[in-house]
Protein backbone atom coordinates (compact mmCIF):
# COMPACT_ATOMS: atom_id res chain seq x y z
CA UNK A 1 0.00 0.00 0.00
CA UNK A 2 1.42 3.09 -1.14
CA UNK A 3 1.96 5.60 1.63
CA UNK A 4 -1.06 8.68 0.83
CA UNK A 5 -1.59 10.42 3.79
CA UNK A 6 0.78 13.16 3.52
CA UNK A 7 -0.60 15.65 5.34
CA UNK A 8 0.78 17.27 8.04
CA UNK A 9 -2.16 19.62 9.91
CA UNK A 10 -3.81 17.26 11.84
CA UNK A 11 -6.03 19.10 13.92
CA UNK A 12 -8.98 17.35 12.69
CA UNK A 13 -7.75 15.15 15.72
CA UNK A 14 -8.08 17.44 18.39
CA UNK A 15 -12.41 16.62 18.96
CA UNK A 16 -12.01 13.12 18.16
CA UNK A 17 -12.04 10.37 20.89
CA UNK A 18 -8.94 8.57 21.81
CA UNK A 19 -9.31 4.78 21.86
CA UNK A 20 -6.61 2.83 23.71
CA UNK A 21 -6.46 -0.82 23.11
CA UNK A 22 -4.81 -2.80 25.87
CA UNK A 23 -5.63 -2.86 29.31
CA UNK A 24 -2.62 -3.78 31.28
CA UNK A 25 -0.31 -1.03 33.12
CA UNK A 26 0.63 1.03 30.09
CA UNK A 27 -2.88 1.07 28.19
CA UNK A 28 -4.33 1.69 31.59
CA UNK A 29 -1.48 4.63 32.09
CA UNK A 30 -1.99 6.14 28.98
CA UNK A 31 -5.86 6.36 29.24
CA UNK A 32 -6.01 7.90 32.54
CA UNK A 33 -3.44 10.33 31.76
CA UNK A 34 -5.19 11.71 28.04
CA UNK A 35 -7.84 12.18 30.21
CA UNK A 36 -6.91 13.93 32.83
CA UNK A 37 -5.11 15.94 30.10
CA UNK A 38 -8.01 16.41 28.71
CA UNK A 39 -9.21 13.76 26.24
CA UNK A 40 -12.62 11.79 25.33
CA UNK A 41 -10.65 8.34 26.13
CA UNK A 42 -12.29 5.02 25.37
CA UNK A 43 -10.40 2.04 27.01
CA UNK A 44 -10.67 -1.66 25.25
CA UNK A 45 -9.36 -5.34 26.19
CA UNK A 46 -9.93 -8.81 24.38
CA UNK A 47 -12.87 -10.67 26.19
CA UNK A 48 -10.92 -13.17 28.06
CA UNK A 49 -8.84 -10.08 29.98
CA UNK A 50 -11.32 -7.51 29.92
CA UNK A 51 -12.63 -9.59 32.67
CA UNK A 52 -9.74 -9.02 35.16
CA UNK A 53 -8.09 -6.07 33.47
CA UNK A 54 -11.28 -3.73 33.18
CA UNK A 55 -13.36 -5.18 35.75
CA UNK A 56 -14.65 -2.65 38.50
CA UNK A 57 -13.68 1.05 36.79
CA UNK A 58 -16.34 2.16 35.32
CA UNK A 59 -17.12 2.39 39.55
CA UNK A 60 -13.53 2.95 40.67
CA UNK A 61 -12.04 4.96 37.19
CA UNK A 62 -7.83 4.82 37.31
CA UNK A 63 -5.57 6.38 39.84
CA UNK A 64 -2.39 7.82 38.27
CA UNK A 65 0.23 8.89 40.96
CA UNK A 66 3.92 7.84 41.24
CA UNK A 67 7.32 9.34 41.34
CA UNK A 68 7.34 10.48 37.38
CA UNK A 69 10.77 11.01 37.04
CA UNK A 70 11.99 13.81 34.39
CA UNK A 71 14.62 16.35 33.79
CA UNK A 72 11.63 18.81 33.43
CA UNK A 73 9.79 18.05 36.39
CA UNK A 74 6.80 17.45 34.44
CA UNK A 75 3.61 15.84 36.51
CA UNK A 76 0.16 14.74 35.72
CA UNK A 77 -1.70 12.82 38.98
CA UNK A 78 -4.99 12.14 40.02
CA UNK A 79 -8.35 9.56 39.50
CA UNK A 80 -9.54 9.55 35.94
CA UNK A 81 -13.04 8.31 35.08
CA UNK A 82 -13.08 7.27 31.46
CA UNK A 83 -15.59 7.61 28.80
CA UNK A 84 -16.17 3.93 27.89
CA UNK A 85 -15.13 0.45 29.36
CA UNK A 86 -15.26 -2.11 27.01
CA UNK A 87 -14.24 -5.45 25.09
CA UNK A 88 -16.39 -4.31 22.09
CA UNK A 89 -13.89 -3.24 19.93
CA UNK A 90 -16.57 -1.96 17.22
CA UNK A 91 -17.59 0.75 20.12
CA UNK A 92 -13.99 1.46 21.57
CA UNK A 93 -12.74 2.78 17.98
CA UNK A 94 -16.23 4.11 16.03
CA UNK A 95 -15.14 7.80 15.16
CA UNK A 96 -11.83 7.75 16.54
CA UNK A 97 -8.69 9.81 15.91
CA UNK A 98 -6.32 8.27 17.61
CA UNK A 99 -5.92 4.97 18.22
CA UNK A 100 -3.52 3.54 20.91
CA UNK A 101 -2.02 0.06 20.88
CA UNK A 102 -0.87 -0.67 24.13
CA UNK A 103 -0.50 -4.16 25.10
CA UNK A 104 2.21 -6.89 24.88
CA UNK A 105 3.31 -7.87 21.82
CA UNK A 106 1.86 -11.88 21.87
CA UNK A 107 -1.62 -9.55 21.81
CA UNK A 108 -0.81 -7.20 18.24
CA UNK A 109 -2.21 -10.20 16.42
CA UNK A 110 -5.28 -11.14 18.17
CA UNK A 111 -6.03 -7.11 18.79
CA UNK A 112 -4.96 -6.42 14.96
CA UNK A 113 -7.95 -8.86 14.05
CA UNK A 114 -10.45 -7.70 15.58
CA UNK A 115 -9.44 -4.06 14.76
CA UNK A 116 -9.28 -4.23 11.32
CA UNK A 117 -12.89 -4.55 9.93
CA UNK A 118 -13.41 -1.52 12.19
CA UNK A 119 -10.85 0.51 11.06
CA UNK A 120 -12.07 4.10 9.27
CA UNK A 121 -10.01 6.52 7.09
CA UNK A 122 -7.96 9.60 8.74
CA UNK A 123 -7.44 7.54 11.73
CA UNK A 124 -4.22 7.17 13.04
CA UNK A 125 -3.10 3.75 14.83
CA UNK A 126 0.03 4.02 17.45
CA UNK A 127 1.97 1.07 18.67
CA UNK A 128 3.58 1.33 21.76
CA UNK A 129 6.41 0.18 21.65
CA UNK A 130 6.15 -0.98 18.17
CA UNK A 131 8.23 -3.90 18.37
CA UNK A 132 7.19 -5.10 14.38
CA UNK A 133 3.80 -4.19 15.76
CA UNK A 134 3.51 -1.45 12.02
CA UNK A 135 4.80 -4.98 9.90
CA UNK A 136 2.57 -7.15 11.18
CA UNK A 137 -0.65 -4.69 11.15
CA UNK A 138 -0.04 -3.66 7.35
CA UNK A 139 0.44 -7.31 6.55
CA UNK A 140 -2.73 -8.04 8.17
CA UNK A 141 -4.55 -5.72 6.33
CA UNK A 142 -3.25 -6.90 3.17
CA UNK A 143 -4.25 -10.42 3.77
CA UNK A 144 -7.81 -9.08 4.81
CA UNK A 145 -8.28 -6.97 1.87
CA UNK A 146 -8.07 -3.61 4.00
CA UNK A 147 -7.62 -0.63 2.13
CA UNK A 148 -8.61 1.95 5.08
CA UNK A 149 -6.47 4.84 4.04
CA UNK A 150 -4.96 5.17 7.96
CA UNK A 151 -1.22 6.31 9.36
CA UNK A 152 0.12 2.94 10.93
CA UNK A 153 2.96 4.05 13.27
CA UNK A 154 5.21 3.20 15.68
CA UNK A 155 6.90 4.52 19.07
CA UNK A 156 10.15 3.45 19.97
CA UNK A 157 8.94 2.51 24.22
CA UNK A 158 6.25 3.53 26.08
CA UNK A 159 5.82 7.13 27.34
CA UNK A 160 6.24 5.64 31.29
CA UNK A 161 7.69 2.90 32.97
CA UNK A 162 5.08 2.25 34.85
CA UNK A 163 3.19 -0.68 36.99
CA UNK A 164 -0.38 -1.65 38.10
CA UNK A 165 -0.06 -2.18 41.92
CA UNK A 166 -1.20 -5.37 42.62
CA UNK A 167 -0.66 -7.63 46.08
CA UNK A 168 -1.09 -11.67 45.62
CA UNK A 169 -2.47 -11.50 42.11
CA UNK A 170 -5.00 -9.13 42.94
CA UNK A 171 -4.82 -5.62 40.67
CA UNK A 172 -5.79 -2.68 42.41
CA UNK A 173 -7.41 0.07 39.60
CA UNK A 174 -3.69 2.46 40.34
CA UNK A 175 -1.03 2.41 37.93
CA UNK A 176 2.20 3.98 39.54
CA UNK A 177 4.98 5.87 37.16
CA UNK A 178 8.34 5.41 38.27
CA UNK A 179 9.24 7.91 35.57
CA UNK A 180 8.05 10.03 32.18
CA UNK A 181 10.26 10.06 28.85
CA UNK A 182 10.81 13.66 27.48
CA UNK A 183 11.65 12.24 24.59
CA UNK A 184 10.79 9.29 21.99
CA UNK A 185 11.63 7.82 18.44
CA UNK A 186 9.17 7.09 15.93
CA UNK A 187 8.26 6.61 12.65
CA UNK A 188 5.67 5.18 10.56
CA UNK A 189 4.93 2.37 7.67
CA UNK A 190 5.42 3.68 5.26
CA UNK A 191 7.85 6.33 6.32
CA UNK A 192 6.42 8.82 3.67
CA UNK A 193 3.34 9.27 6.87
CA UNK A 194 5.87 9.79 9.29
CA UNK A 195 5.75 13.80 9.60
CA UNK A 196 1.82 13.46 9.58
CA UNK A 197 2.25 10.41 12.33
CA UNK A 198 4.64 12.80 14.36
CA UNK A 199 2.16 15.60 14.02
CA UNK A 200 -1.03 13.59 15.34
CA UNK A 201 0.99 12.62 18.47
CA UNK A 202 0.87 16.39 19.34
CA UNK A 203 -2.95 15.21 20.18
CA UNK A 204 -2.34 12.22 22.40
CA UNK A 205 -1.87 13.82 26.07
CA UNK A 206 -0.15 10.98 27.22
CA UNK A 207 2.60 12.28 24.86
CA UNK A 208 2.90 15.95 26.62
CA UNK A 209 5.94 15.21 28.51
CA UNK A 210 7.45 14.01 25.06
CA UNK A 211 5.99 17.41 23.06
CA UNK A 212 7.05 19.64 25.80
CA UNK A 213 10.09 18.26 26.37
CA UNK A 214 12.71 17.67 24.22
CA UNK A 215 10.52 16.55 21.52
CA UNK A 216 9.67 13.17 19.20
CA UNK A 217 13.09 11.95 17.32
CA UNK A 218 12.32 11.29 13.96
CA UNK A 219 13.18 7.50 12.74
CA UNK A 220 14.23 6.55 9.44
CA UNK A 221 11.66 3.77 8.47
CA UNK A 222 10.06 1.62 10.62
CA UNK A 223 12.78 -0.95 11.63
CA UNK A 224 14.44 2.02 12.94
CA UNK A 225 11.96 2.27 15.51
CA UNK A 226 12.23 -1.37 16.41
CA UNK A 227 15.80 -1.48 16.37
CA UNK A 228 15.65 1.50 18.70
CA UNK A 229 13.51 -0.30 21.38
CA UNK A 230 15.96 -0.82 24.36
CA UNK A 231 14.00 -3.92 25.96
CA UNK A 232 15.88 -6.81 24.29
CA UNK A 233 19.24 -4.97 24.43
CA UNK A 234 19.09 -4.20 28.08
CA UNK A 235 16.41 -6.77 29.08
CA UNK A 236 17.99 -10.15 27.76
CA UNK A 237 21.33 -10.01 28.87
CA UNK A 238 21.03 -8.40 31.88
CA UNK A 239 18.20 -11.22 32.59
CA UNK A 240 19.87 -14.31 31.25
CA UNK A 241 23.15 -13.19 32.44
CA UNK A 242 21.84 -12.14 35.72
CA UNK A 243 19.30 -15.29 36.63
CA UNK A 244 21.11 -16.35 39.48
CA UNK A 245 20.80 -13.37 41.34
CA UNK A 246 17.04 -12.82 40.56
CA UNK A 247 15.81 -16.55 41.66
CA UNK A 248 18.05 -16.51 44.46
CA UNK A 249 16.62 -13.36 45.59
CA UNK A 250 14.91 -13.90 48.91
CA UNK A 251 16.40 -17.16 48.91
CA UNK A 252 19.98 -17.26 49.26
CA UNK A 253 19.88 -13.53 49.77
CA UNK A 254 17.61 -13.37 52.80
CA UNK A 255 15.79 -10.98 54.02
CA UNK A 256 14.39 -9.66 50.75
CA UNK A 257 10.91 -10.09 49.22
CA UNK A 258 11.01 -11.77 45.98
CA UNK A 259 9.01 -8.87 44.11
CA UNK A 260 11.55 -6.43 45.10
CA UNK A 261 14.54 -7.44 42.86
CA UNK A 262 15.29 -5.11 40.00
CA UNK A 263 17.27 -6.38 37.11
CA UNK A 264 18.69 -2.94 37.27
CA UNK A 265 18.97 -2.48 40.56
CA UNK A 266 20.79 -5.75 41.59
CA UNK A 267 21.54 -7.56 38.36
CA UNK A 268 23.71 -5.20 36.27
CA UNK A 269 27.54 -5.67 36.67
CA UNK A 270 30.69 -4.45 33.91
CA UNK A 271 30.43 -7.66 32.54
CA UNK A 272 26.56 -7.72 31.95
CA UNK A 273 27.22 -4.23 30.60
CA UNK A 274 29.89 -5.41 28.15
CA UNK A 275 27.72 -7.94 26.61
CA UNK A 276 24.94 -5.22 26.04
CA UNK A 277 26.75 -2.70 24.88
CA UNK A 278 28.22 -6.05 22.11
CA UNK A 279 24.79 -7.05 21.43
CA UNK A 280 23.97 -3.39 20.67
CA UNK A 281 26.59 -3.36 18.07
CA UNK A 282 25.55 -6.47 16.33
CA UNK A 283 21.85 -4.21 16.04
CA UNK A 284 24.31 -1.43 14.16
CA UNK A 285 25.52 -4.05 11.77
CA UNK A 286 22.39 -4.56 10.64
CA UNK A 287 20.89 -1.29 10.50
CA UNK A 288 23.34 -0.10 8.31
CA UNK A 289 23.92 -3.11 6.09
CA UNK A 290 19.94 -3.07 5.56
CA UNK A 291 20.29 0.98 5.19
CA UNK A 292 18.11 2.12 7.82
CA UNK A 293 18.29 4.44 11.08
CA UNK A 294 19.35 3.27 14.23
CA UNK A 295 20.06 5.62 17.72
CA UNK A 296 23.56 6.65 18.47
CA UNK A 297 25.05 5.34 22.29
CA UNK A 298 28.11 6.06 23.68
CA UNK A 299 30.01 2.71 25.18
CA UNK A 300 29.91 4.80 28.62
CA UNK A 301 26.15 5.11 28.62
CA UNK A 302 25.82 1.23 29.00
CA UNK A 303 27.76 1.46 31.77
CA UNK A 304 25.23 2.64 34.47
CA UNK A 305 22.25 1.58 36.51
CA UNK A 306 19.88 2.55 34.11
CA UNK A 307 21.61 1.38 30.92
CA UNK A 308 20.70 3.98 27.90
CA UNK A 309 17.47 4.26 29.32
CA UNK A 310 18.15 7.09 30.90
CA UNK A 311 18.32 9.58 28.42
CA UNK A 312 15.19 8.97 27.66
CA UNK A 313 13.65 10.94 30.86
CA UNK A 314 17.10 12.87 31.91
CA UNK A 315 18.43 13.82 28.38
CA UNK A 316 21.54 14.98 27.29
CA UNK A 317 23.80 17.33 28.31
CA UNK A 318 25.51 20.12 25.78
CA UNK A 319 28.61 17.27 25.43
CA UNK A 320 25.82 14.80 24.15
CA UNK A 321 26.11 12.48 27.56
CA UNK A 322 23.87 11.50 29.67
CA UNK A 323 22.70 14.66 32.73
CA UNK A 324 22.84 11.43 35.04
CA UNK A 325 24.71 8.77 35.76
CA UNK A 326 23.37 5.90 38.02
CA UNK A 327 27.39 4.35 38.77
CA UNK A 328 27.26 0.34 38.82
CA UNK A 329 29.64 0.55 42.08
CA UNK A 330 26.75 2.23 44.09
CA UNK A 331 23.03 1.30 44.67
CA UNK A 332 20.65 2.48 43.53
CA UNK A 333 16.37 2.27 43.73
CA UNK A 334 15.70 3.82 40.55
CA UNK A 335 15.02 0.88 38.30
CA UNK A 336 11.78 -0.26 38.54
CA UNK A 337 11.34 -3.79 39.74
CA UNK A 338 11.45 -7.33 38.08
CA UNK A 339 11.98 -9.67 36.36
CA UNK A 340 10.72 -12.54 39.27
CA UNK A 341 11.41 -15.52 37.24
CA UNK A 342 12.49 -16.52 33.96
CA UNK A 343 8.65 -16.86 32.86
CA UNK A 344 8.45 -12.73 32.10
CA UNK A 345 8.33 -10.80 29.39
CA UNK A 346 11.79 -9.95 29.58
CA UNK A 347 12.64 -13.12 28.58
CA UNK A 348 9.13 -14.83 26.97
CA UNK A 349 8.53 -11.47 24.75
CA UNK A 350 12.15 -9.84 24.11
CA UNK A 351 13.87 -13.17 23.08
CA UNK A 352 10.67 -14.81 20.68
CA UNK A 353 10.37 -11.34 19.20
CA UNK A 354 12.93 -9.22 19.23
CA UNK A 355 16.35 -11.46 19.97
CA UNK A 356 14.37 -13.65 16.64
CA UNK A 357 13.40 -10.94 14.28
CA UNK A 358 17.07 -9.64 14.97
CA UNK A 359 18.88 -13.12 13.97
CA UNK A 360 16.30 -13.52 11.07
CA UNK A 361 17.21 -10.38 9.57
CA UNK A 362 21.39 -11.22 9.97
CA UNK A 363 20.33 -14.30 8.00
CA UNK A 364 18.24 -12.71 5.53
CA UNK A 365 20.90 -10.08 4.47
CA UNK A 366 24.48 -11.42 5.66
CA UNK A 367 25.15 -10.25 9.00
CA UNK A 368 26.21 -12.83 11.73
CA UNK A 369 24.87 -12.08 15.50
CA UNK A 370 26.45 -14.04 17.94
CA UNK A 371 25.74 -12.67 20.39
CA UNK A 372 21.80 -12.76 20.18
CA UNK A 373 22.41 -15.94 19.15
CA UNK A 374 23.74 -17.08 22.39
CA UNK A 375 20.92 -14.98 23.97
CA UNK A 376 18.21 -17.40 22.15
CA UNK A 377 20.36 -20.14 22.83
CA UNK A 378 20.56 -20.11 26.36
CA UNK A 379 17.04 -18.36 27.18
CA UNK A 380 15.59 -21.25 25.14
CA UNK A 381 17.58 -23.63 27.34
CA UNK A 382 16.35 -22.37 30.49
CA UNK A 383 12.92 -22.75 29.18
CA UNK A 384 13.48 -25.91 27.68
CA UNK A 385 12.60 -24.77 23.60
CA UNK A 386 13.94 -23.62 20.81
CA UNK A 387 13.07 -20.10 19.69
CA UNK A 388 14.85 -20.46 16.69
CA UNK A 389 11.93 -23.24 15.40
CA UNK A 390 8.95 -22.41 17.81
CA UNK A 391 8.63 -18.70 17.93
CA UNK A 392 5.96 -17.56 15.50
CA UNK A 393 7.73 -14.52 15.32
CA UNK A 394 10.08 -14.71 11.22
CA UNK A 395 10.30 -12.55 8.63
CA UNK A 396 6.92 -14.63 6.73
CA UNK A 397 4.87 -13.31 9.71
CA UNK A 398 5.91 -9.96 9.32
CA UNK A 399 5.59 -10.36 5.25
CA UNK A 400 9.08 -9.35 4.12
CA UNK A 401 10.86 -12.46 3.86
CA UNK A 402 12.90 -13.15 0.88
CA UNK A 403 12.75 -8.85 0.14
CA UNK A 404 15.91 -8.01 -1.26
CA UNK A 405 17.02 -4.88 0.52
CA UNK A 406 16.02 -2.48 -2.26
CA UNK A 407 12.58 -3.92 -2.48
CA UNK A 408 12.34 -4.03 1.35
CA UNK A 409 13.50 0.04 1.70
CA UNK A 410 11.06 0.55 -1.12
CA UNK A 411 8.30 -0.77 1.11
CA UNK A 412 9.43 1.04 4.18
CA UNK A 413 10.01 4.37 2.68
CA UNK A 414 7.16 4.33 -0.18
CA UNK A 415 4.49 1.82 0.83
CA UNK A 416 5.52 -0.44 -2.43
CA UNK A 417 5.30 -4.15 -1.58
CA UNK A 418 6.87 -6.04 -3.95
CA UNK A 419 6.64 -9.68 -2.97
Amino acid sequence: MKGENTMKDMSYLKTKPIAVLGGGAVGKTIAADSKLGGAEVRLFDLPDFAKKSLKGLKKTGILLDGIQRNRDGFERSGRAHLDLYTDNIAEAVKGAGIIVVACGSWGHEPIFKELIPHLEDGQVIMIFADNFGCLLLRKMMRDMKSDKKVIIGGWSSAPYGTRIESVNGFQFPHVGVKYRAITLRGAALPMSDTDAFLEAGKYLPAMDAVYQGDGPQKGETILDIDFANVNPVIHVPATVLGVSTMENWGVIFCGHDKTTYSMYSHGLCPSICEVQYKFYNEEIQLAEKIGVGIPKYKKDMFFSRRSVLTQEYMGLDENGNDNVVFPLDQPSTEGNTGPNSIHHRYMTEDVPIGCKIYHDLGVQYGVKTPIIDSMIVLSGAMHNKNFFEESRYNLEYLGIKDMSKEDLLDYLNNGVYNI
